[in-house]
């Protein structure tokens, strides 16, 4: 499903599939039928898939008091450090980063 799913022209859904349920609960009167039935069928597969990841205590400490500091929720910490591992040990192509482009006011 693309960013198509509104129909007021409204095209900033979150990547993240908790962040495009609550985007679409905030508009679900632009949502067409259909994306709704994608969505919600996306939803009950990864909660059938979902298993916890179980960590030991200084490991989950320190985990969660890191994403606390970068204002990040304890899985979307876990899924940066695994992309950067992946991106560090050549599993995954790194981000090319444009240094002579536009930042658009960031850095």
């Amino acid at each position: 499903m693309g960013n198509t799913i509104f129909q007021n022209g409204d095209t900033r859904m979150p990547r993240d599939m908790a962040g495009q349920l609550d985007h679409t609960a905030d508009r679900i009167g632009d949502a067409s039928r259909a994306d709704l039935q994608v969505m919600l069928r996306r939803a009950a597969l990864m909660i059938r898939n979902a298993a916890p990841i179980g960590l030991d205590v200084e490991t989950e400490e320190a985990l969660l008091s890191i994403a606390q500091e970068l204002g990040m929720t304890r899985n979307d910490m876990i899924r940066y450090i695994v992309k950067e591992w992946l991106e560090t040990s050549a599993y995954l192509p790194v981000r090319e980063i444009d240094e002579d482009g536009d930042v658009d006011g960031h850095a």
